[in-house]
Protein backbone atom coordinates (compact mmCIF):
# COMPACT_ATOMS: atom_id res chain seq x y z
CA UNK A 1 0.00 0.00 0.00
CA UNK A 2 1.49 3.34 -1.07
CA UNK A 3 0.86 6.62 0.73
CA UNK A 4 1.61 10.01 -0.78
CA UNK A 5 0.73 13.37 0.69
CA UNK A 6 2.17 15.37 -2.20
CA UNK A 7 0.33 17.03 -5.07
CA UNK A 8 1.81 16.53 -8.52
CA UNK A 9 3.84 19.63 -9.53
CA UNK A 10 1.67 20.53 -12.53
CA UNK A 11 -1.53 20.65 -10.48
CA UNK A 12 0.23 22.40 -7.61
CA UNK A 13 1.09 25.19 -10.03
CA UNK A 14 -2.62 25.57 -10.77
CA UNK A 15 -3.39 25.71 -7.04
CA UNK A 16 -0.68 28.32 -6.52
CA UNK A 17 -2.13 30.42 -9.34
CA UNK A 18 -5.61 30.09 -7.81
CA UNK A 19 -4.33 31.10 -4.38
CA UNK A 20 -2.87 34.33 -5.73
CA UNK A 21 -5.80 35.03 -8.06
CA UNK A 22 -8.44 34.59 -5.34
CA UNK A 23 -6.59 36.73 -2.80
CA UNK A 24 -5.54 39.53 -5.12
CA UNK A 25 -8.33 39.72 -7.71
CA UNK A 26 -11.48 38.26 -6.15
CA UNK A 27 -11.39 38.99 -2.43
CA UNK A 28 -11.53 42.77 -3.09
CA UNK A 29 -14.91 42.19 -4.78
CA UNK A 30 -16.16 40.55 -1.56
CA UNK A 31 -15.56 43.85 0.22
CA UNK A 32 -17.22 46.02 -2.43
CA UNK A 33 -20.23 43.72 -2.99
CA UNK A 34 -20.77 41.73 0.23
CA UNK A 35 -23.55 39.28 0.95
CA UNK A 36 -24.03 35.68 -0.03
CA UNK A 37 -26.64 36.52 -2.68
CA UNK A 38 -24.59 39.10 -4.59
CA UNK A 39 -22.74 36.58 -6.82
CA UNK A 40 -26.05 35.09 -7.97
CA UNK A 41 -27.40 38.36 -9.31
CA UNK A 42 -25.96 37.73 -12.77
CA UNK A 43 -28.07 40.51 -14.31
CA UNK A 44 -26.37 43.25 -12.26
CA UNK A 45 -24.44 45.31 -14.87
CA UNK A 46 -22.09 46.81 -12.29
CA UNK A 47 -20.80 43.49 -10.99
CA UNK A 48 -20.81 41.89 -14.45
CA UNK A 49 -18.18 44.42 -15.55
CA UNK A 50 -15.93 43.21 -12.74
CA UNK A 51 -16.69 39.52 -12.90
CA UNK A 52 -16.78 38.77 -16.63
CA UNK A 53 -13.05 39.48 -17.23
CA UNK A 54 -12.12 37.36 -14.22
CA UNK A 55 -14.26 34.47 -15.46
CA UNK A 56 -12.57 34.80 -18.85
CA UNK A 57 -9.16 34.54 -17.17
CA UNK A 58 -10.26 31.42 -15.27
CA UNK A 59 -11.41 29.85 -18.54
CA UNK A 60 -8.10 30.81 -20.14
CA UNK A 61 -6.31 28.95 -17.35
CA UNK A 62 -8.51 25.89 -17.98
CA UNK A 63 -10.01 26.04 -14.50
CA UNK A 64 -13.67 26.77 -15.30
CA UNK A 65 -16.26 24.33 -13.90
CA UNK A 66 -13.68 21.63 -13.27
CA UNK A 67 -16.26 19.38 -11.60
CA UNK A 68 -17.83 18.73 -15.00
CA UNK A 69 -16.66 16.19 -17.55
CA UNK A 70 -14.88 17.25 -20.74
CA UNK A 71 -18.09 16.80 -22.74
CA UNK A 72 -19.57 19.70 -20.74
CA UNK A 73 -16.55 21.96 -20.89
CA UNK A 74 -14.88 20.88 -17.65
CA UNK A 75 -11.81 18.81 -16.90
CA UNK A 76 -13.58 15.97 -15.09
CA UNK A 77 -11.39 16.34 -12.02
CA UNK A 78 -11.85 13.79 -9.28
CA UNK A 79 -13.03 14.77 -5.81
CA UNK A 80 -9.53 14.99 -4.34
CA UNK A 81 -8.43 17.69 -6.78
CA UNK A 82 -11.77 19.45 -6.46
CA UNK A 83 -11.39 19.44 -2.68
CA UNK A 84 -7.99 21.14 -2.90
CA UNK A 85 -9.46 23.73 -5.25
CA UNK A 86 -12.48 24.39 -3.05
CA UNK A 87 -10.25 24.94 -0.04
CA UNK A 88 -8.95 27.99 -1.88
CA UNK A 89 -12.30 29.09 -3.29
CA UNK A 90 -13.85 28.96 0.17
CA UNK A 91 -11.92 32.05 1.24
CA UNK A 92 -14.16 34.23 -0.92
CA UNK A 93 -17.91 34.59 -1.40
CA UNK A 94 -17.44 35.45 -5.07
CA UNK A 95 -14.78 32.89 -5.98
CA UNK A 96 -17.07 29.89 -6.66
CA UNK A 97 -19.13 31.92 -9.16
CA UNK A 98 -16.01 33.20 -10.87
CA UNK A 99 -14.75 29.61 -11.21
CA UNK A 100 -18.14 28.22 -12.29
CA UNK A 101 -18.60 25.97 -9.25
CA UNK A 102 -21.24 27.79 -7.18
CA UNK A 103 -23.92 25.80 -5.40
CA UNK A 104 -26.65 24.82 -6.10
CA UNK A 105 -25.92 25.51 -9.78
CA UNK A 106 -23.05 23.03 -9.92
CA UNK A 107 -25.22 20.15 -8.68
CA UNK A 108 -28.22 21.21 -10.75
CA UNK A 109 -26.02 21.27 -13.85
CA UNK A 110 -24.99 17.69 -13.19
CA UNK A 111 -28.63 16.64 -12.84
CA UNK A 112 -29.57 18.36 -16.11
CA UNK A 113 -26.56 16.87 -17.86
CA UNK A 114 -27.61 13.36 -16.84
CA UNK A 115 -31.38 13.59 -17.13
CA UNK A 116 -32.35 16.65 -19.19
CA UNK A 117 -33.57 16.48 -22.78
CA UNK A 118 -31.53 18.05 -25.57
CA UNK A 119 -33.93 21.02 -25.67
CA UNK A 120 -33.72 21.45 -21.89
CA UNK A 121 -29.95 21.38 -22.05
CA UNK A 122 -29.96 24.01 -24.78
CA UNK A 123 -32.41 26.26 -22.92
CA UNK A 124 -31.09 25.87 -19.37
CA UNK A 125 -27.87 23.88 -19.08
CA UNK A 126 -25.81 25.77 -21.66
CA UNK A 127 -26.46 29.25 -20.19
CA UNK A 128 -26.10 27.83 -16.67
CA UNK A 129 -22.65 26.47 -17.49
CA UNK A 130 -21.75 29.78 -19.13
CA UNK A 131 -22.62 31.67 -15.94
CA UNK A 132 -25.40 33.59 -17.68
CA UNK A 133 -28.24 32.34 -15.45
CA UNK A 134 -28.66 30.76 -12.02
CA UNK A 135 -30.94 27.98 -10.79
CA UNK A 136 -32.69 26.82 -7.65
CA UNK A 137 -33.13 23.52 -5.82
CA UNK A 138 -36.65 23.53 -4.36
CA UNK A 139 -37.01 20.78 -1.76
CA UNK A 140 -37.55 22.01 1.82
CA UNK A 141 -41.15 22.41 2.99
CA UNK A 142 -42.54 24.64 5.75
CA UNK A 143 -43.91 21.82 7.92
CA UNK A 144 -41.29 19.17 7.09
CA UNK A 145 -37.93 20.84 6.67
CA UNK A 146 -35.85 18.50 4.52
CA UNK A 147 -37.57 15.25 5.58
CA UNK A 148 -39.19 13.81 2.42
CA UNK A 149 -41.23 11.45 4.55
CA UNK A 150 -43.30 14.46 5.65
CA UNK A 151 -43.59 16.18 2.27
CA UNK A 152 -47.04 17.28 1.15
CA UNK A 153 -46.09 18.77 -2.22
CA UNK A 154 -47.52 16.40 -4.84
CA UNK A 155 -47.38 15.88 -8.58
CA UNK A 156 -50.25 14.11 -10.31
CA UNK A 157 -50.12 12.78 -13.87
CA UNK A 158 -52.90 14.14 -16.07
CA UNK A 159 -52.61 13.02 -19.68
CA UNK A 160 -49.23 14.15 -21.05
CA UNK A 161 -48.65 16.59 -18.19
CA UNK A 162 -47.76 16.55 -14.53
CA UNK A 163 -49.61 18.91 -12.18
CA UNK A 164 -47.65 20.11 -9.14
CA UNK A 165 -49.45 21.29 -5.99
CA UNK A 166 -47.92 22.28 -2.68
CA UNK A 167 -45.50 24.61 -0.96
CA UNK A 168 -41.72 24.83 -0.70
CA UNK A 169 -39.76 26.98 1.71
CA UNK A 170 -36.29 28.51 1.46
CA UNK A 171 -35.80 27.41 -2.15
CA UNK A 172 -32.20 28.44 -2.73
CA UNK A 173 -31.71 31.57 -4.89
CA UNK A 174 -35.16 31.07 -6.41
CA UNK A 175 -35.85 34.82 -6.53
CA UNK A 176 -33.00 35.17 -9.04
CA UNK A 177 -33.29 31.78 -10.76
CA UNK A 178 -34.43 31.02 -14.29
CA UNK A 179 -35.59 27.53 -13.37
CA UNK A 180 -36.18 25.31 -10.37
CA UNK A 181 -35.55 21.63 -9.78
CA UNK A 182 -38.46 20.61 -7.56
CA UNK A 183 -38.60 17.46 -5.43
CA UNK A 184 -42.18 16.22 -4.90
CA UNK A 185 -44.15 13.09 -4.06
CA UNK A 186 -45.60 11.29 -7.09
CA UNK A 187 -46.70 8.10 -5.33
CA UNK A 188 -47.76 8.50 -1.68
CA UNK A 189 -48.68 4.80 -1.40
CA UNK A 190 -45.11 3.47 -1.48
CA UNK A 191 -42.08 4.21 0.74
CA UNK A 192 -40.82 7.72 0.12
CA UNK A 193 -37.54 6.45 -1.34
CA UNK A 194 -39.62 4.94 -4.14
CA UNK A 195 -42.32 7.59 -4.40
CA UNK A 196 -40.40 10.89 -4.67
CA UNK A 197 -39.60 12.44 -8.05
CA UNK A 198 -37.85 15.51 -9.43
CA UNK A 199 -39.16 17.98 -11.99
CA UNK A 200 -37.66 20.79 -14.01
CA UNK A 201 -39.93 23.84 -13.58
CA UNK A 202 -39.41 27.19 -15.35
CA UNK A 203 -39.75 29.99 -12.81
CA UNK A 204 -42.20 31.81 -15.06
CA UNK A 205 -44.49 28.79 -15.40
CA UNK A 206 -48.13 29.65 -14.61
CA UNK A 207 -48.95 28.79 -11.01
CA UNK A 208 -45.46 29.36 -9.55
CA UNK A 209 -46.39 31.87 -6.87
CA UNK A 210 -43.80 33.52 -4.64
CA UNK A 211 -45.40 34.02 -1.22
CA UNK A 212 -42.42 35.99 0.08
CA UNK A 213 -38.66 36.32 0.09
CA UNK A 214 -36.65 34.59 2.79
CA UNK A 215 -33.08 35.31 3.80
CA UNK A 216 -30.56 34.26 6.40
CA UNK A 217 -30.86 35.56 9.95
CA UNK A 218 -28.31 38.27 9.28
CA UNK A 219 -30.54 39.79 6.58
CA UNK A 220 -33.46 42.17 7.24
CA UNK A 221 -36.97 40.69 7.34
CA UNK A 222 -38.54 40.65 3.89
CA UNK A 223 -35.20 40.54 2.08
CA UNK A 224 -33.18 37.63 0.78
CA UNK A 225 -33.27 35.53 -2.38
CA UNK A 226 -34.52 32.21 -1.02
CA UNK A 227 -38.20 31.94 -1.84
CA UNK A 228 -41.24 30.67 -0.01
CA UNK A 229 -43.07 29.26 -3.04
CA UNK A 230 -46.58 27.98 -3.56
CA UNK A 231 -47.04 25.69 -6.56
CA UNK A 232 -50.68 26.18 -7.55
CA UNK A 233 -51.57 23.55 -10.17
CA UNK A 234 -48.30 24.11 -12.03
CA UNK A 235 -48.46 22.12 -15.25
CA UNK A 236 -45.27 20.81 -16.81
CA UNK A 237 -44.90 18.43 -19.77
CA UNK A 238 -43.98 14.85 -19.01
CA UNK A 239 -40.47 15.37 -20.39
CA UNK A 240 -39.84 17.74 -17.45
CA UNK A 241 -39.78 14.72 -15.17
CA UNK A 242 -36.08 14.14 -14.49
CA UNK A 243 -35.31 10.46 -14.78
CA UNK A 244 -38.13 8.06 -13.98
CA UNK A 245 -40.96 8.43 -11.45
CA UNK A 246 -39.70 7.61 -7.97
CA UNK A 247 -36.04 8.25 -8.82
CA UNK A 248 -35.55 11.45 -6.80
CA UNK A 249 -33.29 9.89 -4.18
CA UNK A 250 -31.15 8.22 -6.81
CA UNK A 251 -30.85 11.49 -8.72
CA UNK A 252 -30.02 13.39 -5.54
CA UNK A 253 -26.95 11.23 -5.03
CA UNK A 254 -25.65 12.58 -8.34
CA UNK A 255 -25.05 15.88 -6.61
CA UNK A 256 -24.87 15.36 -2.85
CA UNK A 257 -21.65 13.49 -1.95
CA UNK A 258 -19.39 15.74 -4.00
CA UNK A 259 -21.36 18.79 -2.90
CA UNK A 260 -20.84 17.96 0.77
CA UNK A 261 -17.10 17.67 0.24
CA UNK A 262 -17.08 21.01 -1.57
CA UNK A 263 -19.02 22.60 1.30
CA UNK A 264 -16.58 21.13 3.80
CA UNK A 265 -13.48 22.36 1.99
CA UNK A 266 -14.95 25.80 1.37
CA UNK A 267 -15.77 25.99 5.05
CA UNK A 268 -12.18 24.98 5.76
CA UNK A 269 -11.02 27.87 3.58
CA UNK A 270 -13.10 30.25 5.71
CA UNK A 271 -11.85 28.66 8.93
CA UNK A 272 -8.20 28.99 7.88
CA UNK A 273 -8.84 32.62 7.03
CA UNK A 274 -10.23 33.16 10.54
CA UNK A 275 -7.20 31.34 11.96
CA UNK A 276 -4.89 33.71 10.06
CA UNK A 277 -6.74 36.65 11.60
CA UNK A 278 -6.44 35.08 15.05
CA UNK A 279 -2.69 34.61 14.78
CA UNK A 280 -2.09 38.08 13.36
CA UNK A 281 -4.18 39.74 16.08
CA UNK A 282 -2.54 37.77 18.88
CA UNK A 283 0.83 39.12 17.77
CA UNK A 284 -0.45 42.68 17.31
CA UNK A 285 -2.77 43.28 20.27
CA UNK A 286 -1.23 43.98 23.67
CA UNK A 287 -2.66 43.60 27.14
CA UNK A 288 -1.05 43.77 30.56
CA UNK A 289 2.20 44.91 29.01
CA UNK A 290 2.72 42.11 26.47
CA UNK A 291 1.27 40.71 23.24
CA UNK A 292 -1.70 38.40 23.52
CA UNK A 293 0.45 35.70 21.92
CA UNK A 294 2.40 35.47 25.18
CA UNK A 295 -0.72 34.54 27.16
CA UNK A 296 -1.03 30.81 27.75
CA UNK A 297 -4.79 30.78 27.22
CA UNK A 298 -4.34 32.37 23.79
CA UNK A 299 -1.56 29.92 22.95
CA UNK A 300 -3.95 27.11 23.90
CA UNK A 301 -6.70 28.25 21.52
CA UNK A 302 -4.17 28.74 18.71
CA UNK A 303 -2.77 25.23 19.25
CA UNK A 304 -6.22 23.65 19.52
CA UNK A 305 -7.37 25.44 16.38
CA UNK A 306 -4.32 24.38 14.38
CA UNK A 307 -4.75 20.74 15.42
CA UNK A 308 -8.47 20.70 14.64
CA UNK A 309 -7.96 22.33 11.25
CA UNK A 310 -5.32 19.80 10.22
CA UNK A 311 -7.39 16.86 11.47
CA UNK A 312 -10.46 18.06 9.59
CA UNK A 313 -8.51 18.75 6.42
CA UNK A 314 -7.06 15.25 6.35
CA UNK A 315 -10.48 13.72 7.03
CA UNK A 316 -12.06 15.58 4.11
CA UNK A 317 -9.21 14.80 1.71
CA UNK A 318 -9.33 11.13 2.69
CA UNK A 319 -13.08 11.11 2.02
CA UNK A 320 -12.50 12.67 -1.39
CA UNK A 321 -9.87 10.02 -2.11
CA UNK A 322 -12.30 7.24 -1.16
CA UNK A 323 -14.85 8.57 -3.64
CA UNK A 324 -12.21 8.71 -6.37
CA UNK A 325 -11.35 5.08 -5.59
CA UNK A 326 -14.98 4.07 -6.16
CA UNK A 327 -15.46 2.82 -2.59
CA UNK A 328 -19.02 4.13 -2.28
CA UNK A 329 -19.95 2.23 0.88
CA UNK A 330 -17.04 3.50 2.97
CA UNK A 331 -17.21 6.93 1.37
CA UNK A 332 -20.82 7.36 2.48
CA UNK A 333 -19.80 6.97 6.12
CA UNK A 334 -17.00 9.48 5.78
CA UNK A 335 -19.15 11.97 3.86
CA UNK A 336 -21.59 11.95 6.78
CA UNK A 337 -18.70 12.29 9.22
CA UNK A 338 -17.34 15.44 7.57
CA UNK A 339 -20.88 16.82 7.37
CA UNK A 340 -21.15 16.47 11.15
CA UNK A 341 -17.78 18.08 11.76
CA UNK A 342 -18.13 21.01 9.34
CA UNK A 343 -20.36 23.32 11.44
CA UNK A 344 -18.50 22.42 14.63
CA UNK A 345 -15.08 23.47 13.36
CA UNK A 346 -16.56 26.65 11.87
CA UNK A 347 -18.17 27.59 15.17
CA UNK A 348 -15.17 26.71 17.32
CA UNK A 349 -12.29 28.26 15.38
CA UNK A 350 -14.13 31.36 14.18
CA UNK A 351 -15.52 31.88 17.68
CA UNK A 352 -12.01 31.77 19.12
CA UNK A 353 -10.73 34.21 16.51
CA UNK A 354 -13.61 36.57 17.30
CA UNK A 355 -12.81 36.37 21.02
CA UNK A 356 -9.12 37.15 20.49
CA UNK A 357 -10.17 40.32 18.63
CA UNK A 358 -12.40 41.43 21.52
CA UNK A 359 -14.88 44.21 20.69
CA UNK A 360 -13.38 44.56 17.22
CA UNK A 361 -14.23 40.92 16.48
CA UNK A 362 -17.87 41.53 17.40
CA UNK A 363 -18.07 44.64 15.25
CA UNK A 364 -19.14 45.06 11.64
CA UNK A 365 -15.62 46.26 10.84
CA UNK A 366 -14.29 42.70 10.80
CA UNK A 367 -15.84 39.72 8.98
CA UNK A 368 -15.64 37.38 11.98
CA UNK A 369 -19.12 37.94 13.47
CA UNK A 370 -20.71 37.35 10.07
CA UNK A 371 -18.60 34.22 9.54
CA UNK A 372 -19.49 32.86 12.97
CA UNK A 373 -23.21 33.32 12.34
CA UNK A 374 -23.00 31.10 9.26
CA UNK A 375 -21.86 28.10 11.34
CA UNK A 376 -25.44 27.02 12.21
CA UNK A 377 -26.31 27.18 8.51
CA UNK A 378 -23.65 24.58 7.77
CA UNK A 379 -25.35 22.30 10.30
CA UNK A 380 -28.55 22.37 8.23
CA UNK A 381 -27.60 22.51 4.54
CA UNK A 382 -27.46 19.13 2.78
CA UNK A 383 -29.25 17.49 5.71
CA UNK A 384 -29.22 18.26 9.45
CA UNK A 385 -26.22 17.18 11.50
CA UNK A 386 -28.32 14.80 13.61
CA UNK A 387 -29.30 12.74 10.57
CA UNK A 388 -25.68 12.32 9.56
CA UNK A 389 -24.65 11.32 13.09
CA UNK A 390 -27.22 8.53 12.94
CA UNK A 391 -25.92 7.51 9.50
CA UNK A 392 -22.33 7.31 10.78
CA UNK A 393 -23.38 5.22 13.77
CA UNK A 394 -25.42 2.82 11.65
CA UNK A 395 -22.62 2.37 9.13
CA UNK A 396 -20.01 1.82 11.84
CA UNK A 397 -22.15 -0.70 13.74
CA UNK A 398 -22.57 -2.84 10.61
CA UNK A 399 -18.95 -3.90 11.06
CA UNK A 400 -19.58 -5.18 14.58
CA UNK A 401 -21.59 -7.98 16.16
CA UNK A 402 -22.82 -8.56 19.72
CA UNK A 403 -20.84 -10.74 22.08
CA UNK A 404 -21.97 -14.35 22.07
CA UNK A 405 -22.15 -14.85 25.81
CA UNK A 406 -23.11 -12.92 28.90
CA UNK A 407 -19.81 -11.05 29.13
CA UNK A 408 -18.08 -8.75 26.61
CA UNK A 409 -15.30 -10.17 24.43
CA UNK A 410 -12.76 -8.09 26.36
CA UNK A 411 -13.91 -9.47 29.75
CA UNK A 412 -10.55 -10.02 31.45
CA UNK A 413 -11.26 -13.23 33.44
CA UNK A 414 -12.20 -15.00 30.19
CA UNK A 415 -9.22 -13.55 28.34
CA UNK A 416 -6.85 -14.71 31.08
CA UNK A 417 -8.29 -18.24 30.90
CA UNK A 418 -7.99 -18.23 27.08
CA UNK A 419 -4.40 -16.98 27.24
CA UNK A 420 -3.44 -19.67 29.74
CA UNK A 421 -4.99 -22.32 27.51
CA UNK A 422 -3.19 -20.96 24.43
CA UNK A 423 0.22 -21.01 26.10
CA UNK A 424 -0.40 -24.02 28.39
CA UNK A 425 2.55 -26.09 27.15
CA UNK A 426 5.02 -23.22 27.51
CA UNK A 427 3.71 -22.31 30.93
CA UNK A 428 3.81 -25.96 32.13
CA UNK A 429 7.36 -26.37 30.85
CA UNK A 430 8.43 -23.20 32.63
CA UNK A 431 6.82 -24.31 35.89
CA UNK A 432 8.41 -27.78 35.53
CA UNK A 433 11.89 -26.28 35.18
CA UNK A 434 11.62 -24.26 38.37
Amino acid sequence: MAWDFQTEPEFQQKLDWMQHFVREEIEPIDVLFPGGAAPYDVKNPETRKLVAPLQAEVKKQGLWACHLGPELGGLGYGQLKLALMNEILGRSTWAPSIFGTQAPDSGNAEILAHYGSEEQKRRYLDPLLAGEIVSSFSMTEPQAGSDPGEFRCRAIKQGSEWVIRGEKYFSSNSVLAEFLIVMVITDPDVPVHQGASMFLVPKDAPGVHFVRRSGLGIEPLGEGVHGYIRYEDVRVPEENLLGEPGQAFHIAQTRLSGGRIHHAMRTLGQVKRAFDMMCERSLSRRTQGEPLSRKQSVQNVIADSFIEIEQFRLLVLYTAWLIDQGDKRRARTYVSAIKVRTPAIMQDVVGRALHVHGALGCSNEMPLAHMWMTAPVMGIVDGPTEVHRVQVARDVLRDYKPSEGLWPDEYLPHRVDAAREKFAEVLEAHVGNL
